[in-house]
């Protein structure tokens, strides 16, 4: 077995041990400071805990050179029963290069012998494939020169890592070129900046070392330039049902602490992920990526270009662009995508999401879609050609096939930003089970109005927001809070329109303001709309048909992969341009082998 390098810079280690701990109502600490206050936090368990301690205190009690009886007798005993495929392979390599020759022969034996007999299933997306060609490279970079017969593969170490090396540096390439399919979650941001983390300070290779910091970099900054006080804002490929409402609930909160210093962490515990991000290159952003986050001085607009997920039946397109667009102020951020399924099951495609001073427990945004669910769906992008596969969605994803639920794309969505307004149209056909929309409004609202005019009024915090619906409507309770906006209308829309509440001398001007300015819509045949919004502009918008904004359709064909005042890319370009005041980066995947 090769000795793995150290895992810290020493000037790092150095800042990590001599940090002192933080108090609960202190300022946000420095970089060492929060990475040292996540470690500590997985290492320390209370004591009755301990005896029951996993992976991850393992791993950060070796990086702290802490308890190496315990790990070795805790690593012994997980040992003995195998499972979680490349869940369980990330932690495990994280702990093989963590070791440094804490653990007894007997645990590092037992752990080399599991990659022989226990076969991880590789996964079926985007991150399971990065996550484990991630494992197995640097596991099988430890033990060189092995022949087949000692890998669960029946491959050699060269064979496997070749392997490994080639998938990673074809999906990197990929991401550079059309975006990530799983782009901007809210949760796996966590299990793309993981494997990035551990190639940065582990691969023996200087060109992956130098392809997975730029890497990690590219998708720092595009978090950064969506990041609200720390809270994911915009469209998702993938959230949950949970954090769609309370926008602040996820993993991507913890790792907005530690990379930006915004918002809040989870305690006791921040996320398992940025637990072994930080056990393994701990890489700080550059100051340019932590400028990008934090300045929300002016508002500004936002577009991205990304991808589907591989599809595999039902099109001649495998991977489908996804047109983002992102308007950003202090005080709110309304986000899209063009609708459609574009992602299975969680996808998240458009709302407006308010800043609050503290986030956490509340929900913080209103949004509109259709309960979509189907073999259509499921059967686009996995595999399986299974009468049961929908059976089998639901038994881990519960709410999938529910007519309440609030998370997912539809077929029969289409939407259009301009600025910070969003209209959303639906043309649902007879033959879906839920022939209605739900709207989403939290509780904890300043005030909201049903005004006669049609419109619905909220004020959020700094935020006032007008939602019009464009058919007949019920409120539902919703068991953990907030209210369902029921439509049961097949042909259907929401018109939404955000603003500051520093903008208007009051809520009651915002008002009279947004049912001043001109409306016009029909249902039939299909779903359209005309609407002056609130900055001016002209917006027409038929189902089915490409919007225009002051009479100039929408310029899909020229849209670029990034397009802002701090992030701009060429569509296909593979090189990432990150401005900020007199600050200017550039991410080339263009030079490198």
């Amino acid at each position: 077995m090769k000795r793995p390098a150290l895992l810290f810079t020493a000037p790092l280690l150095t800042a990590l041990l001599l940090a002192p701990a933080i108090p609960a109502a202190a300022q946000t600490p420095d970089f060492p400071a929060r990475v040292k206050d996540i470690i500590e936090s997985h290492a320390h368990l209370p004591a009755d805990a301990l005896p029951r301690a996993g992976y991850g205190t393992i791993a950060a009690k070796l990086a702290l050179k802490e308890d190496p009886e315990l790990c070795s007798r805790r690593m012994i005993e997980l040992l003995d029963d195998v499972r979680g495929d490349m869940f369980w392979m990330f932690p495990v390599t994280a702990i093989a290069y963590l070791d440094q020759g804490q653990l007894t022969d007997e645990a590092r034996r037992k752990l080399r012998e599991a990659w022989r007999t226990y076969m991880p299933y590789r996964g079926d997306t985007e991150n399971h494939w990065l996550l484990y060609y991630t494992s197995l490279y640097l596991y099988s970079q430890l033990y060189p020169d092995d022949p087949a017969e000692t890998w669960y593969t029946g491959k050699s170490s060269a064979e496997s890592r070749a392997e490994a090396e080639e998938y990673i540096f074809d999906w990197m390439n990929l991401t550079a070129t059309l975006g990530q399919g799983e782009y901007d979650c809210t949760h796996y941001i966590g299990v793309y900046l993981l494997p990035l983390s551990y190639l940065a300070a582990w691969s023996e290779n200087p060109v992956m070392r130098e392809r997975a910091t730029r890497m990690m970099e590219w998708i720092m900054a595009d978090f950064a330039v969506e990041s609200l006080d720390g809270v994911y804002v915009g469209a998702h490929a993938r959230t949950d049902d949970k954090q769609v409402v309370e926008k602040w609930d996820g993993v991507s909160s913890d790792f907005a602490w530690l990379l930006f210093g915004q918002g809040y962490p989870h305690r006791p515990y921040p996320a398992f992920y940025a637990l072994l991000y930080s056990l393994a290159s701990a890489y700080e952003p550059p100051q340019i990526i932590q400028r990008i986050a934090t300045d929300r001085s002016k508002p500004y607009l936002h577009k991205e270009l990304k991808r589907t997920r591989h599809r595999w039946r039902f099109t001649d397109v495998r991977n489908a662009p996804v047109y983002k667009t992102t308007y950003m102020s202090k005080d709110y951020a309304v986000g899209s995508d063009q609708g459609g399924i574009l992602q299975p099951i969680q996808q998240h495609s458009w709302d407006v999401t308010w800043a609050l001073d503290d986030p956490r427990g509340v929900r913080n945004t209103i949004f509109s879609m259709h309960p979509y669910s189907g073999n259509y769906e499921l059967q686009m992008y996995f595999p399986p050609m299974l009468d049961a596969f929908l059976e089998a969605v639901v038994r881990s994803k519960t709410t999938y096939d529910s007519p309440d639920k609030l998370l997912g794309g539809s077929p029969f969505e289409k939407i259009f930003q301009d600025q910070d307004t969003v209209i959303a149209l639906y043309d649902i056909p007879e033959s879906e089970k839920f022939p209605h929309i739900n709207g989403f409004f939290p509780d904890g609202l300043e005030a909201l109005v049903e005004h006669e005019s049609g419109w619905i009024f909220a004020h959020a915090s700094n935020a006032y927001v007008a939602y019009r619906p464009l058919a007949p409507y019920e409120w539902k309770p919703i068991e953990k809070g907030g209210r369902r906006l029921y439509s049961p209308s097949r042909r259907n829309g929401t018109i939404l329109q955000a603003a500051s509440a520093s903008e208007f001398a009051s809520f009651e001007e915002f008002q009279r303001k947004i049912t001043a300015l001109p409306l016009e819509f029909a249902l039939e045949p299909v779903p359209t709309v005309r609407f002056r919004s609130l900055r001016g502009h002209e917006l027409a918008f038929t189902y089915g048909r490409t919007p225009s904004a002051d009479g100039r359709p929408l310029d899909y064909a020229g849209w670029k992969s990034f397009e802002g005042p701090f992030l701009n890319a060429d569509a296909q370009g593979r090189k990432l341009t990150l401005t900020h005041g007199g600050q200017r980066r550039v991410l080339d995947f263009t030079d490198l082998p």
